[in-house]
């Protein structure tokens, strides 16, 4: 059964191995770069002035950011990929298959997928430390006694986060197919069920209710805890919003119908596709989101004082903010390539129904333009309550300033990832006979 799954569905199993790899690449950086500054043979006056300045801490920040984020991403992308075994689940259990055999099958793929990617990822994590260790030093953020240092423990903690995230992500994504009846199972998934479960939309209202309710009490605090805090309501609000996913997606097809016949067939199928796109909007989210706090800040902070923070300090937050966003949008790209991959019959389907490769070509970019702005409308929002009240803090505004020309980029941005994470794909999978992929 697990060779059968990997075999089956290798496009499933290649986007949960590209974050868990650079998941494990992230926690590995962090950790050398905590190693490297506290084994640096420095004077006591400058290790408390690394301590002074923040720098010190930077290390501990950057891993524990990476290990919510890798927790998060990992599991999105995992579930995703088992969820789309659910026919195949089915189909087992229809032949005698018991529903802890077939977790146990579930979770022997988690581990197969995870293990890999992990060693794959963290000789890349040392390669990203020693370059962000030369880039402090370079810059002049740390002494030039500072060197790189391998941390001991990097592989267990990174495969500890892999592992444990892919495994809980992929039983939770099996609990339903491995439980119902056989039939129930195969009717799910030839016809996948249009309303969120009751749990998943509570879990939803508290996660954004909650983040809402910290970002209040937040903007009442000194500007340093707040700034660690905002972390946190990023991070309940994008897991808020991907859990109601299919509800926000559901809200914003109607307006494809305005788009004529292919926005209303493209409404149409986003309605019913809206659960397996919606694994998209977390990361999706959390790139716009997180690119649009530290952007903002940034710019406001300019914007407000007149002064230019040093070509140092812009680094830093270039960096950083640059490696998380860019491994967030690899992630939404991956699940929104495994979402087209897994409906390849149904575009032979609309073909043989007499659709054209074009104007089936459009309706995907149709769903496309729709996740594009379901995406930025929830990021803003997210970005919104995270940012205003961190500017408060800060600055004592909640007015945020940011140039046209960066909103205009990460909206033709965002519009390319998710363009490319659909119509791509789409494309090549339109190029064989429907005949063939639908028989």
């Amino acid at each position: 059964m697990i060779r059968q799954a990997l075999r089956r569905n290798p496009w499933s199993f290649l986007g949960p191995a590209a974050t868990q790899c650079l998941a494990a690449a992230l926690v590995t950086a962090g950790l050398c770069l905590m190693a490297s500054l506290d084994a640096a043979p420095l004077r006591p006056e400058q290790r408390q002035a690394l301590t002074d300045s923040g720098v010190a801490d930077i290390g501990l920040l950057f891993l524990m950011s990476s290990i919510y984020l890798s927790m998060l991403i990992v599991g999105v992308t995992m579930s995703s990929a088992i969820r789309h075994q659910a026919r195949d689940i089915a189909l087992v259990r229809a032949v005698g298959a018991t529903p802890a055999r077939v977790r146990r099958a579930v979770a022997a793929q988690a581990a197969l997928v995870a293990v890999p990617a992990t060693l794959v990822g963290v000789p890349v994590g040392v390669l990203c430390g020693r370059a962000w260790v030369g880039g402090f030093v370079g810059h002049g953020l740390v002494p030039a006694e500072v060197t790189f240092r391998m941390h001991g423990g990097a592989l267990p903690v990174a495969l500890a986060v892999t592992m444990g995230t892919s495994l809980l992500s992929a039983m939770i994504a099996a609990i339903r197919p491995s439980r119902v009846r056989p039939a129930v199972a195969l009717a799910d998934s030839a016809a996948p069920r249009l309303r969120i479960g009751v749990t998943r939309t509570a879990a939803g209202l508290l996660l954004v209710t909650g983040g809402t309710v910290l970002s209040v009490f937040v903007a009442g605090l000194d500007a340093g805890t707040a700034d660690q805090a905002g972390l946190f309501v990023m991070l309940a609000m994008c897991t808020g919003a991907g859990l109601l996913g299919p509800a926000l997606l559901r809200v914003a097809a109607p307006v494809a119908r305005l788009l004529g016949d292919t926005g209303r067939l493209a409404a149409d199928t986003l309605a019913v596709h809206a659960r397996g796109l919606s694994g998209a909007l977390v990361p999706l989210t959390l790139a716009i989101a997180f690119a649009g706090v530290n952007l903002t800040r940034t710019a406001t902070t300019t914007h407000v004082t007149g002064v230019v923070a040093p070509a140092a300090d812009r680094w830093l937050e270039f960096s950083g903010t640059g490696a998380y966003t860019a491994f967030a949008a690899i992630a939404a790209l991956n699940t929104l390539i495994t979402t087209i991959l897994a409906r390849r019959r149904d575009l032979a389907v609309t073909r043989l129904a007499g659709g054209t490769r074009g104007r089936t070509l459009a309706v995907v970019v149709c769903e496309a333009l729709l996740v594009t702005g379901t995406a930025l409308v929830v990021a803003t929002v997210v970005a919104a309550v995270t940012l205003l009240p961190l500017l408060h803090t800060a600055l004592g505004t909640w007015r945020p300033w940011l140039p046209g020309s960066w909103l205009a980029a990460g909206i033709a941005g965002t519009a390319v990832l998710v363009l490319a994470g659909t119509v791509l794909p789409a494309a090549v999978a339109l190029r064989r006979p429907p005949v063939e992929v639908a028989g």
